[in-house]
């Protein structure tokens, strides 16, 4: 494989990974976990699960009267 391609894949996995490290998989249940009337917009009306996800926030479209794209709680680590 020579030198381009090789970086070319390099580049490849590192923004595969801020990608993956910004969706779902990078928060926890307990940080999804916010009250309907305590949750803050993240997206626009009609965004679908994955576009949510993609932007780093939680999803959760069981009370259809609650914001179902919403921000995630702050990790108790990060407060002071």
């Amino acid at each position: 494989m020579d030198y381009r391609m090789f970086c070319l894949v390099a580049i490849a996995l590192v923004v595969s990974s801020f990608s993956t490290a910004n969706g779902q998989a990078a928060l926890t249940e307990a940080q999804c976990s916010v009250q309907p009337v305590a949750r803050v917009n993240c997206g626009s009306p009609g965004i679908t699960s994955s576009e949510c996800f993609n932007k780093g926030c939680c999803f959760d479209s069981s009370d259809p009267n609650a914001i179902w794209c919403f921000y995630a709680k702050p990790d108790d680590e990060c407060l002071m």
